[in-house]
């Protein structure tokens, strides 16, 4: 056989044939059942022996090929159960993601079909379904039907469009004397996002936050005009509708008044907190959401999606695709209509996949209510978690009500000092987690150390709450009372 025949006859072994295809579906499937079937039962956390792991599994390129049997098992055996179970009902730790089901049944289409989305015309009806989604999200936030945005891998991205876009609207190209305002209890994604979009790190303010966590209104507009007379050029507040710290809201209506007064842009980082805006209860704490220049949504956190679902929205759609848009020789005509777009145009990346399709699915297979449902349900199990670390007072203090679904807690010992007392609250997440049926995770409050549960994952019920509660009091009663 020719050298050029012998290569055409070998590369078609890269290609699946139905039953092999097939094959490997249901070999994927039959674990992947198994996984989840098994959550409930699964330690919470288990990172005891994470860096052996990771080192034994360094190895050369392969040559030649393992069998899919045993690859499952190496990762459903070895690879994925050390570390935090996100997936399982007892992960309360950070701000859980979710990972519906459903979304992983969209990538396996989205990947199949392999449809580019950059532009509109290499696939209309895939582009239109991500489109949609992104008109959905901008109607749950109240934004009207001149708003753009798009996709990406989080919260983070996001934060970094919206900058861009910001920066881009009010200062143009001079922008090194342009300064950033944000809270202390803002997520540092945002401080990251304004170094990466040109932002001098000393132009970035940060304001403390009230007893509540919220951004303090009067030092903000103080130190806004203050940077102006020096010379400065204000043109970006980055407001809190669900901080990681405490599930903290600020004053959005005031927040929106001071940006008008003063001619900023308006972003919110809503990551957390954006898609309660499907409940009642939500509205209401983050009235004033839909007067922000752009906000920052995760799907991945209160929409119960997997990691790697972000997403920005700007409500005057003109001024993302004005800080966005740039076309090539090499690219198809753009669209010059309202109705389609051409995400290479609204969002940094050129070459991107369908992620629509894993929002998409779901909200099509259930439909909001029963989104809504979901999380009026987080929000009364963080009202009755704080309820009963209520009733453990005077021993427990609350430090942060939840305004969202997160509650802070510490062990309170009078006149013990700040230090011990911390070391005495760590020792106390410790205990907790010792047990594996909840993870929880702490952070600093100023001072404080102090304990955080933040309920948003679907999987997490009244059960698992009151195996967290009688886990908080059984570790009460192991530690000092004095």
């Amino acid at each position: 056989m020719n050298p050029a025949g012998h290569w055409l006859e070998r590369t078609a072994e890269l290609e699946l044939d139905g039953t092999e295809l097939r094959r490997l579906i249901q070999l994927a499937t039959e674990r992947v059942v198994r996984f989840v079937d098994m959550l409930p039962s699964q330690p919470a956390a288990d990172v005891g022996g994470g860096a052996e792991l990771a080192r034994s599994l360094v190895e050369a390129l392969p040559e030649h090929g393992t069998s899919f049997a045993a690859l499952l098992d190496l990762l459903f055996d070895r690879v994925v159960p050390k570390g935090f179970n996100t997936a399982g009902p007892g992960y309360l730790a950070y701000i859980p993601g979710g990972g519906l089901l459903q979304a992983a049944v969209a990538d396996y289409l989205g990947d199949a079909v392999n449809r580019y989305v950059g532009v509109w015309a290499a696939a209309p009806g895939m582009v239109q379904l991500e489109a949609n989604v992104i008109r959905w999200f901008g109607e749950i936030v109240g934004y009207p039907p001149g708003a753009a945005g798009f996709l990406t891998s989080g919260g983070s991205l996001a934060n970094f469009g919206a900058i861009v876009t910001a920066r881009h609207h009010l200062l143009g190209e001079q922008f090194l004397r342009g300064t950033v305002y944000a809270s202390d209890q803002t997520h540092r994604s945002v401080e990251k996002a304004a170094a990466l979009a040109g932002v001098p790190a000393a132009n970035i303010r940060v304001v403390p936050s009230d007893d509540r966590f919220r951004i303090q209104l009067p030092a903000l507009e103080e130190r806004i005009q203050a940077d102006a007379r020096a010379g400065f050029q204000p043109f970006l507040i980055v407001g809190n509708a669900g901080t990681t710290n405490t599930g903290a809201v600020d004053d959005l209506d005031a927040l929106a008044d001071l940006a008008g007064r003063e001619r900023l842009w308006l972003h919110m980082d809503a990551a957390y907190g954006g898609f309660f805006m499907l409940t009642e209860r939500g509205r209401r704490v983050m009235h004033g959401l839909a007067r922000a220049d752009s906000v920052t949504l995760d799907p991945h956190k209160a929409l119960f999606l997997p990691y790697g679902t972000g997403s920005l929205l700007v409500r005057d759609g003109e001024r993302l695709r004005r800080a966005h848009a740039l076309t090539a020789e090499y690219l198809p005509a753009m669209q010059d209509t309202q109705d389609l777009v051409d995400f290479c145009q609204v969002s940094p990346e050129l070459s991107r996949p369908p992620r629509g399709l894993r929002v998409w699915l779901p909200l099509k297979l259930h439909g909001a209510a029963a989104f809504r449902r979901a999380l009026d349900e987080k929000l009364d199990l963080a009202a009755w978690a704080t309820g009963e670390l209520h009733a453990l007072e005077p021993a427990i203090e609350v430090a942060a009500e939840p305004q969202l679904s997160t509650v802070a807690f510490r062990l309170r010992r009078p006149g013990m000092d700040p230090e011990t007392l911390n070391r005495l609250n760590r020792a106390f997440l410790e205990r907790i987690n010792a047990r594996n049926r909840v993870h929880l995770t702490g952070t600093m409050l100023g001072d404080r150390f102090v304990l955080r549960i933040c309920v948003v994952s679907f999987r997490t019920h009244r059960d698992r709450m009151e195996m967290c509660l009688e886990d908080i009091r059984a570790a009460m009663r192991e530690l000092p009372s004095e």
